[in-house]
């Protein structure tokens, strides 16, 4: 007897399945059944009745069909899940417009004439070097940091290191260049500063547009209500 194997699937491969993949993935399945349900039958009226074929086979056929078929539907139930959990929490995530936030990102766009960030030493350090880069990596300016271990906010005026005045937009990044004793390196953290123009959904996750720059929801540390009232995020 001829034999069709069903389309090979594994946990790993059907969790990071897009929706497109999914019905890609209904379409060959039903190709498949369909094929193996028609072989199945010519095969079924064209056997020798003086020795019929062993139903084992398509037995254990139809039951592999069957428990592939079953994936395809938990797959896409999975999806649906996945959509309306996002949904919920951009539409949660809503009353944020118009509110400035912290978050793990070492970009922060230039409002007002003024970009800010918060740096963190993990242990006091023997010299500091600020360095801000625009969206070329070009270094527009660099002053000497703080030195004591813990967090620290920067401000950013938005001049150069020559005293030029750049223009509000774009997305300017803090490089923290720190060295301990012994010129032991110290690798410092970096969040930043901005304030959330709107939020909408990118790849299934819910996002925050600061000013251009995308800002996922979970790199989000605290919510500055008005402008000033520090709420930690969870």
């Amino acid at each position: 007897m001829t034999t069709i194997a069903p389309p090979a699937t594994s946990p790993s491969a059907t969790s990071n399945s897009t929706t497109a993949g999914t019905s890609t993935g209904a379409l060959d399945f039903t190709q498949n059944f369909n094929t193996f349900l028609t072989l199945l039958t010519t095969q079924l009226q064209n056997q020798d009745p003086l020795s019929p074929m062993d139903t084992n086979q398509f037995t254990q056929q139809l039951v592999s069909f069957s428990e592939v078929e079953q994936q395809i539907d938990t797959n896409n139930n999975l999806q649906q899940l996945i959509q309306l959990q996002s949904a919920g929490q951009t539409l949660a995530a809503m009353p944020l417009v118009g509110d400035q936030i912290e978050y793990n990102k070492a970009q922060a766009p230039l409002q007002g004439g003024a970009a800010s960030y918060v740096y963190t030493l993990p242990s006091n350090a023997t010299q500091t070097t600020l360095l801000v880069q625009d969206a070329s990596g070009n270094v527009v300016y660099s002053a000497p940091g703080e030195t004591a271990a813990g967090a620290h906010s920067f401000a950013w005026n938005g001049q150069t290191s020559s005293g030029q005045q750049l223009p509000d937009g774009g997305a300017y990044t803090l490089s923290v260049v720190a060295s301990g004793k012994g010129q032991s390196t110290i690798t410092p953290t970096v969040q930043a500063i901005g304030t959330v123009s709107s939020v909408s959904v990118e790849n299934g996750t819910p996002t925050f547009d600061v000013d251009g720059i995308s800002v996922p929801m979970s790199a989000l540390v605290t919510v500055l209500q008005n402008h000033g009232t520090s709420t930690s995020s969870n």
